[in-house]
């Protein structure tokens, strides 16, 4: 098996002081990004599994496991914390003096490396969640008092092991990041370190080569006591058609022309949280499909949007706004299209979040490169069909990763318009602080790419419960009973997921 780089290589890029990636290739042709979790890190802490689906039927061609971080950022209380000792002791975190925005800018920068052209974007970088209230660093317009999950703002982890499937090819990456600052640079330790790197990655390659039944995972576990518990929402149906009125009338007084209310269940869930992943993918297979196995927490989501993305200095954002149930034929799934196209109310609720995800984009981008390159088209998922457009701009020199991603956070998608305003009437109504529910889940790149996507179809699974969280667009015609069944029905693919979970997986 070849390692690459060779050590004349990785010993110069030493000498340089530069940061770099060990790896090697091979064939895993039998393999899938869920057996390979079980197989490496089923049960292994601040570890993560990210995979795609476009259209709900076309696989993306990169799967990525991470696991073994060297360092863990977290943000709460308007304060940041590092753990960069991780590996021995997990709540070893020190406060930084540094604001939040400006000490997670100085971890991107130290973790910057130049990945091989022949590896994807997220060969080495740093993966997590951004909470909804981080926009609280920007402009403070939402009260973390609320927050009621015990869970901090963010966390951001750097793996040390990062195992990529190539879908297309057929084959496993693993990967072993380098980082200049951890280590020793005289030459025999230089030596010790590309050795034990390699090392370290063919312990990982032997766990992939043996069978999963050498894992003896129980599928079947009679143990565990199959509940029938009901969905309790953090709203009773009168308050939130009372809230929902509440804000058509602060639309119709001029305050805002639209805001996104939400609703949060709480379901009890004693299965492995994996499970709900491995039933998710089937329910709802997405363009950002993660599971992060957190301390003592999960999250597990199957996004359809982009919050924000920057790559080759080019950002992105995707808003996604109208929705209509896919048919039960090819004549029924185009008469959907056709009303959904042909609807005003979805039409000018789409155009408005254009406009606005234009306005984000420009924040960051060179004057005169903002377009948009799609303009309301429907793309389809295994169960909805949605309203899409997509803006670009070139990013201005002056802004950097994080820039981008507070000019689009929270989207206008999980907010409303005017943002700020809605987001102010968002803090009055709903009950909780969201927390992870409408901010951003993904990886800053190390070769300064940047890929988010709103938590949306999102859970949060910790102490034996799971959270689901919910919203609908509210606008100056809007029927409070439709907008409240709209959440149920935006809900629906994780209530179903947690009843295959329940039923079919015990892993």
């Amino acid at each position: 098996m070849d390692f690459f780089p060779s050590f004349n290589e990785f010993n110069k890029k030493i000498k340089n002081q530069q940061n770099q990636i060990v790896y090697t290739k091979f064939s895993a042709d039998l393999d899938t990004p869920v057996s390979l979790m079980l197989k490496l890190a089923k049960n292994e802490k601040n570890s993560f599994l990210l995979e795609s689906v476009t259209g709900g039927e076309i696989k993306g061609r990169y799967s990525v496991l991470g696991m073994k971080p060297d360092l863990i950022w977290k943000c709460d209380l308007k304060e940041s914390k590092i753990n960069r000792n991780v590996l021995k002791k997990s709540n070893d975190f020190i406060k930084q003096k540094e604001s939040p925005i400006n000490a997670l800018k100085s971890l991107i920068k130290e973790s910057e490396v130049k990945i091989p052209d022949n590896l994807p974007a997220m060969s080495a970088g740093l993966f997590g969640y951004l909470s909804y209230e981080m926009m609280n660093f920007v402009k403070e317009v939402s009260d973390d008092s609320k927050k009621n999950l015990g869970l901090p703002q963010s966390i951001l982890f750097r793996p040390s092991i990062i195992i990529i499937i190539d879908n297309v090819k057929g084959e496993i990456i693993a990967i072993n990041p380098i980082w200049i600052n951890t280590i020793n640079s005289n030459k025999s330790s230089v030596i010790n370190l590309y050795n034990k790197s390699k090392e370290n990655l063919k312990i990982f390659i032997d766990k992939i080569s043996a069978p999963l039944s050498a894992y003896n995972f129980d599928f079947n576990d009679r143990k565990i006591k199959r509940t029938t518990s009901k969905p309790i929402s953090n709203f009773s149906k009168t308050d939130f058609l009372i809230n929902v009125k509440k804000a058509i009338n602060y639309i119709k007084l001029g305050d805002i022309l639209q805001v996104v209310l939400s609703q949060r269940w709480k379901l009890e869930f004693k299965n492995h949280p994996f499970s709900f992943y491995r039933a998710l993918r089937k329910t709802n297979p997405s363009p950002y499909m993660f599971y992060f196995n957190f301390k003592d927490f999960q999250i597990v989501g199957a996004s359809p949007e982009i919050l924000v993305k920057v790559s080759k200095n080019k950002v992105t954002i995707r808003p996604i706004a109208g929705t209509r149930p896919r048919g039960r034929n090819l004549k029924e799934d185009r008469y959907y299209e056709n009303e959904l196209l042909k609807d005003p109310k979805e039409n000018a609720e789409h155009l408005m979040l254009l406009d606005l995800g234009r306005n984000d984009v420009s924040k960051v981008s060179d004057i005169g490169t903002v377009k948009t390159t799609e303009s309301f088209i429907v793309e389809k998922y295994s169960h909805v069909m949605h309203i899409v457009s997509n803006v670009e701009g070139e990013l201005n020199p002056k802004y950097d990763n994080v820039d981008a991603l507070f000019a689009g956070l929270p989207a206008g998608t999980v907010s409303g318009a005017p943002k700020i305003r809605a987001m102010e009437i968002i803090n009055e109504l709903e009950h909780q602080s969201r927390g992870v529910y409408a901010g951003g889940v993904g990886y800053f790149g190390g070769s300064k790419e940047m890929d988010l996507c709103i938590a949306l179809r999102t859970a949060i699974i910790k102490n034996k419960n799971i959270y689901i969280q919910a919203g609908a667009g509210i606008v100056f015609d809007s029927v409070p009973q439709n907008e409240y069944l709209e959440t149920l029905n935006k809900a629906k693919a994780l209530f179903e997921a947690v009843k295959i979970a329940k039923q079919q997986f015990n892993d």
